[in-house]
């Protein structure tokens, strides 16, 4: 059996605990949900209990988005969850007032998603949605609880709106022609190599800024310190033992250097965090104070922007509120720079998936690090081993269906084998992952889904370990990024 459509009736009702109307589609008819091109469907088989479930299409530029708005209340916290089952299934909701979440799976079979979110102090609806993916096949849904305190219940709606709601999650149109970032690239190449410069000397290279190797189109200074009498607040000064070890390296020809490095068309920006980085954004206190005090630095030194390297856990909301309040300050041409560890990018409903995807408007690009991570999942839902080329593709496969657009997604590596305790591949690893990505071409095993043209790029830790391994980064991927059409 296979019904369409359909309209409201006394049957739709609420289940006891649960918000949303016809949750378990056992109305038989899509009643309390809206699919967009008429891609969903009630079906009898396959479900996950009772007589029916939802079956959805997605087809040419439609992701076969279905949709609920419910009515809430302000200020209180939800928890939604389904059983799903597909290619590419998301469950998520967007009109929170907070921070909207989602999630999603790549299970054929039924499995369940869970997410949650808080409404805004005047949320009083909110839109739950599922879709799937462009150019997949079908998903299936059911069993869909949305449970805490409710509202006013609005009528249902019976036909899709003229517009789908925002979504977090992907793109509002397929790949490869994802919208570029509103923030331009910076400099003149289209494919940018990101350079870490260490303000500290651990055996490797010791640099002055004016040393780093000129294929580096953003060099991230690291790090910045905590403020220790400000909650959120950060402080840059240039380290006396390496200062020392370069002959006397003073604040002033650090700045000049800086100077130097932009009039010739790169990009300089202040990384906070690293692995033993202790800066905490987790209120509105603390995210005043981190914008203010990063202004202040960025006047002082001429930093172009900042780089958020942070390994201790992100808050999407206050970071994310901390950096557009930071860009409004700083005006055009500011540049914003990530580099989150390989298990935080692995959802979009991680927090700092969450956070790239608040800052969308005015990020740079997300230098995720495909090291120190051991195995992990790629988009095809199947494990591979750091190290090769099939790691690099099928995570970076992830981020670039996840939402953010191709020029935001760039492939982190270790610039020697001295850098980092695992993942380093050589060079031209790095760049048959960015012809595999780009073109579809020097793939290994795994093929992706599609091409993406305006792969962000590549970064490595750190120029200062690029200069003890002959500038092999430098010279073998920057050249390499910098000849991609």
């Amino acid at each position: 059996m296979l019904t369409t459509g359909g309209s409201a009736s006394a049957s739709v009702g609420l289940d006891a605990g649960n918000l949303l109307q016809n949750p378990g589609f056992e109305t038989g008819t899509l009643a309390g949900w809206s699919c967009s091109a008429g891609s969903g469907a009630v079906v009898s088989s396959p479900v996950h209990s009772g007589s029916y479930a939802l079956k959805a299409t997605p087809a040419g530029s439609d992701d076969a988005q279905c949709t609920q708005q419910v009515a809430v209340l302000p200020n209180s916290a939800y928890t939604l969850s389904g059983w799903v089952q597909g290619s590419y299934v998301y469950l998520g909701d967007s009109g929170t007032g907070g921070t909207d979440t989602s999630t999603w799976s790549t299970n054929a079979a039924w499995n369940q998603l869970t997410t949650g979110f808080t409404t805004g102090a005047s949320t009083t609806s909110v839109t739950v949605y599922l879709h799937g993916w462009y150019g997949t096949g079908a998903y299936g849904a059911d069993d869909l609880v949305l449970s805490g305190p409710g509202g006013t219940q609005p009528p249902p709606t019976t036909q899709p709106p003229t517009s789908p709601p925002p979504t977090s999650p992907p793109p509002t149109t397929p790949p490869p022609t994802s919208p570029p970032p509103t923030t331009p690239p910076p400099g003149g190449n289209k494919h940018l190599l990101t350079g870490y410069w260490q303000d500290f000397d651990n055996g490797a290279t010791d640099q002055r800024l004016s040393d780093v190797n000129p294929a580096y189109d953003i060099i991230a200074v690291a790090f910045a310190d905590a403020d220790p009498s400000k909650p959120g607040g950060i402080t840059f000064s240039l380290d006396s033992t390496l200062s020392s070890k370069l002959g006397g390296y003073t604040d002033a020809q650090f700045k000049a250097d800086i100077k130097a490095k932009q009039a010739a068309g790169k990009k300089v920006v202040l990384s906070i965090g690293g692995q033993n980085g202790t800066i905490s954004v987790g209120d509105a206190t603390s995210a005043a104070n981190f914008a203010s005090s990063a202004y202040a630095l960025m006047q002082s030194y001429g930093f172009d922007g900042v780089d958020i390297d942070l390994e201790n856990g992100v808050s999407p909301t206050y970071m994310g509120n901390a950096l557009h309040s930071l860009a409004s300050m700083a005006g055009s041409g500011f540049v914003l720079t990530m580099a989150p560890q390989t298990i935080d990018m692995q959802s979009t409903g991680g927090d700092y998936f969450q956070l790239a995807l608040n800052t969308k408007s005015i990020l740079t690009i997300v230098n995720i690090q495909y090291y120190n991570s051991g195995s992990m999942n790629g988009c095809d839902g199947n494990v591979y081993s750091e190290g090769s080329v099939d790691f690099l593709t099928a995570l970076a496969c992830i981020q670039l269906q996840g939402g953010l657009a191709p020029s935001q997604v760039g492939l982190g590596m270790p610039a020697s084998t001295s850098a980092a305790g695992s993942g380093y591949v050589s060079p031209s690893v790095v760049d048959n992952a960015l012809d595999c990505l780009a073109s579809g071409t020097n793939c290994g095993s795994f093929k992706p889904p599609t091409s993406w043209p305006g792969i962000g790029g590549a970064m490595t830790w750190s120029t200062n370990w690029d200069a003890s391994n002959g500038n092999s980064i430098a010279g073998t991927v920057g050249s390499h990024l910098h000849g991609m059409s």
